[in-house]
């Protein structure tokens, strides 16, 4: 079982539905709380642990968080300054320097 985040699943629908086609189920998260489920309709007979079903039964009431993906870096900025910048001239004047 796999977490989505709203805004994820809009950016990447394609490749979750694909997923989803093969298989897996998906938990759709909105600021952490499970507000839906995505899995094929084949799978309405899904067989899972009773720890499995707990542990959705939790996610889907709130009372547990699942985990996502860590967001991703913000990339560098393409500018380079060299010799310092201007916080750098403000910090060597105000220290007399």
């Amino acid at each position: 079982m796999k977490t989505v985040g709203i805004r994820e699943l809009k950016a990447h629908l394609s490749s979750v539905l694909r997923d989803v086609a093969r298989g897996d189920v998906y938990l759709v998260t909105d600021r952490g709380r499970v507000i839906a489920e995505l899995r094929s309709p084949e799978a309405a007979a899904w067989t899972a642990s009773p720890e499995q079903v707990a542990l959705a039964r939790l996610a889907a009431t709130g009372q547990l968080r699942v985990a996502e993906r860590p967001a991703q870096a913000y990339p560098r900025s393409p500018l380079k300054l060299e010799g310092g910048g201007l916080s750098r001239k403000l910090i060597d004047a105000d220290r007399d320097e």
